[in-house]
């Protein structure tokens, strides 16, 4: 079986959480079932070590997908012809992407609809794209995947489709997060926080992920914190305007927020691990990979209440109003202060970690991609 990959979101040194998704589980997969053959569909040229077995052909569409008419003419021209062209039966896109009018049974996963609930989470161009095509790619592809039973019901009450067409398969966390010597979290601390404990916050930095909330509630959480921690950001800013700037520059205490910016894997896995808590007070979100990740490098979680994060996080973290902030700093002094609370916190991670890996999650979209082709071949049938 010829299989076609979107594999547009697998950038070396540049990947977010759907990136992720696509990497981890395309290895997998492609080691898996030699028997196929899989056509990944970059958009650039691409990484060699994306080229995951044999049984790879990597194929390079024109033109780089930036923005949202060349989106369209990567997936509606390029793509719809390479699909022809190289004989696909089974279109997988982890991005949730398609090329319509495409006659070949299509997996779409998307992973969340926070473009169908808020208007200021995208810039006004995306958003205007995301909101006229996604509801047209979800009724058109064969079977959609996606990585909470949240965005199920959401994907289903929203796009008025079945939920019978939508298989959960919950996202992963890298093996590399894992509980740190005490020598490797000290020479970390020394390393970006001056020697002293923080908090950290990981995500690419957009209006969602709620980091203006987090800075004001750090800010009133330094005014009694007589040990001098710190806030490391990690993660590309790839929005710094309106409250979030604001926010940031009437701090008091601005001097204690380290931006990181980007870090690799290993790196990431330290910062992470030498922790004295993950904050991840995102507005939204269709799974929230570094949850588990912190739950793997055993570090206390403060994470919030709403969309899918209670349902990952289980009874494992302590979830907080997104928006209150007055909840966000009881939270910070709890974990910064209280040694027992964060002891049951990591136990409680360790036992909910053992729900997610990428090895599930890798077998979860086979079996989805699977189904899609029955699904393809019941409505043949019919």
């Amino acid at each position: 079986m010829n299989i076609g990959v979107n594999t547009r979101l697998m950038l070396s040194g540049k990947m977010d959480g759907i990136g992720w998704f696509a990497t981890e589980t395309l290895r997998r997969i492609v080691q898996s079932h030699p028997e196929h053959v899989f056509y990944f569909f970059f958009d650039r040229k691409f990484d060699p070590s994306f080229v995951f077995g044999p049984n790879v052909r990597p194929v390079v569409l024109c033109p780089q997908a930036r923005h949202p008419v060349l989106w369209y003419l990567f997936f509606q021209v390029s793509m719809k012809h390479a699909v022809k062209r190289y004989s696909i039966d089974l279109l997988l896109s982890p991005d949730g992407y398609i090329p319509l009018g495409v006659d070949v049974p299509t997996l779409s996963v998307i992973h969340d609809l926070n473009f169908e609930h808020s208007k200021d989470f995208l810039k006004p161009s995306h958003q205007r794209y995301m909101t006229y095509f996604f509801p047209q790619f979800a009724r058109y592809s064969t079977r959609i995947a996606t990585v909470s039973e949240f965005s199920r019901q959401d994907i289903a009450a929203v796009y008025h489709i079945k939920p019978e067409k939508i298989d959960v398969v919950y996202d992963g966390a890298h093996e590399g997060y894992k509980p740190l010597p005490h020598d490797v979290r000290q020479a970390t601390q020394a390393k970006y926080a001056g020697g002293k404990r923080y908090f950290i916050f990981i995500s690419t930095i957009l209006r969602r992920k709620n980091l203006a909330t987090l800075l004001t509630a750090f800010d009133r959480f330094k005014q009694q914190d007589r040990e001098g921690m710190k806030l490391l950001v990690v993660g590309h800013r790839a929005w710094w305007q309106d409250e979030l700037k604001q926010a940031f520059d009437t701090m008091s205490h601005k001097e204690d927020v380290v931006f990181i910016g980007r870090a690799e894997p290993d790196e990431l896995a330290r910062l992470l691990g030498s922790a004295t808590a993950l904050v991840y007070p995102s507005l939204f979100e269709g799974f929230g990979i570094p949850i588990i990740e912190a739950f793997r490098a055993e570090i206390p979680v403060i994470t919030s209440n709403t969309t899918s994060m209670p349902e990952v996080a289980g009874d494992a973290a302590l979830l907080i109003e997104p928006t209150n902030v007055d909840q966000l700093t009881g939270a910070l002094k709890q974990v910064a202060e209280d040694p027992a609370l964060c002891a049951r916190l990591v136990e409680r991670g360790r036992m909910r970690r053992e729900l997610f890996s990428w090895d599930i999650t890798a077998a979860k979209l086979w079996e989805s991609m699977m189904r899609t082709i029955e699904s393809a071949n019941h409505q043949i049938v019919k």
